[in-house]
């Protein structure tokens, strides 16, 4: 199969949440430049509307390739109301990003009851959330990839496939941490508590939505340009980029490149994986 064909994600449906700023741009402009067709949600209605003008003004880009869908996703109503609004838009959802989420960091002392609310809602329970709500949508666009079990056939590869075998299901993103991994040296209790249940939850998922042809996969990223990140890296960037065995953070071609892998055929056989995007830091001792 030709590289183009392997990793293209040309006319699929994409919703990114927390879409408009950070990570989730960078993921949201590696689709839009691809061909793919891009629904940014996020509770700054202002956000989703410029990003999505300056996405659809990038040369090469189709009109109307980025959408605002603008809702917060903290809410179960506004969960539902953007699953409804997009089901009325589009009968197949090829690719979901969970990537809205928030962080909170305070000494243990004095750390809030209310941080644990606030993180564990949207971290981890709407995530949950949103994607029950959207896996119709995910199972069509799954659906419509089955194969007869001709497809890919070669001295490598066509093995094993039967009739009706979806080879190019649905996927569902997440967008974890680092911090789910290990320790952080941070008092970010609920934030590294609530990514690392969203790495397990996604393993979860994998297991029950694989036999309905959608894959669940995490990105536990490092340190990237951000605004949750800014403070720590004005601050402790030098010592952050030192630590790390390639000697720097996360590069938005770092974001795009392992999303569109996951979105695209080249990805279709990944399920239920962690994928650790922090250049080998979460590797290196403290000791």
């Amino acid at each position: 199969m030709d590289i183009q064909s392997l990793y293209s994600v040309k006319d699929k449906v994409v919703l990114v949440t927390g879409g408009a700023k950070g990570i989730g741009r960078m993921i949201s402009e590696a689709f839009v430049v691809n061909g793919a067709k891009v629904y940014i949600a996020s509770r700054d209605a202002a956000a989703c509307k410029a990003a999505c003008a300056e996405l659809n003004a990038l040369p090469n880009v189709r009109p109307g390739s980025a959408i605002a869908l603008p809702a917060d996703l903290s809410s179960l109503a506004e969960c539902q109301r953007l699953a409804a609004e997009l089901s009325a838009r589009e009968k197949k959802l090829h690719v979901l990003v969970n990537n809205s989420g928030a962080t909170w960091g305070e000494a243990y002392d004095s750390y809030p009851d209310s941080a644990w609310t606030k993180l564990l809602t949207l971290n981890l329970q709407r995530v949950f959330t949103l994607t029950q709500l959207l896996t119709p949508l995910l199972e069509a666009a799954g659906q419509a990839s089955k194969t007869a079990g001709t497809e890919g056939r070669g001295e490598d590869e066509g093995e094993g496939e039967g009739e009706g075998v979806v080879t190019d299901p649905g996927r569902i993103i997440h967008i974890g941490s680092i911090d789910g991994l290990r320790v952080p040296q941070l008092p970010t209790f609920a934030y590294s508590a609530t990514k690392a249940g969203l790495h397990h939850l996604s393993r979860h998922l994998a297991v029950a939505l694989g036999p309905r042809g959608v894959t669940s996969n995490t990105l536990a990223c490092g340190p990237f340009p951000s605004k949750m990140m800014a403070a720590t890296l004005r601050d402790f960037g030098d010592a952050i980029r030192a630590a790390n065995p390639l000697g720097r953070i996360g590069t938005p071609a770092d974001a795009a490149g392992a999303c569109l892998f996951l979105a695209s055929r080249a990805g279709a056989f990944v399920n239920g994986a962690t994928i650790a995007l922090d250049g080998g830091v979460s590797l290196v001792s403290k000791i």
